[in-house]
């Protein structure tokens, strides 16, 4: 499978870690996620799941109001909370 916008496959055979990474930013702050294949069940699960969260992500970062042109502090916790509940 290869690598989408956004989401970047893993698949090397020397780490122990195989899945995606969610990686995104805006206005200068960066959220990532790492996906793996063990936890989700499988390289098709793991991506379904890694793209429903971007799509989450996406809309709250979307919504959100700008703070001095930077992301509010609410909405940089939300977007975390969001990440580590995936």
């Amino acid at each position: 499978m290869k690598s989408r916008k956004n989401l970047t496959r893993f698949t090397y055979d020397a780490t122990a870690f195989q899945g995606w990474r969610l990686c995104i930013s805006k206005t200068g702050t960066t959220f990532t996620k790492y996906f793996g294949d063990k936890k989700y069940g499988g390289q098709r699960k793991t991506l379904k799941a890694a793209s429903d969260t971007l799509a989450e992500l996406k809309e709250l970062l979307e919504s959100s109001r700008l703070v001095s042109g930077k992301l509010s502090k609410t909405t940089i916790s939300k977007a975390r909370k969001l990440l580590a509940s995936a």
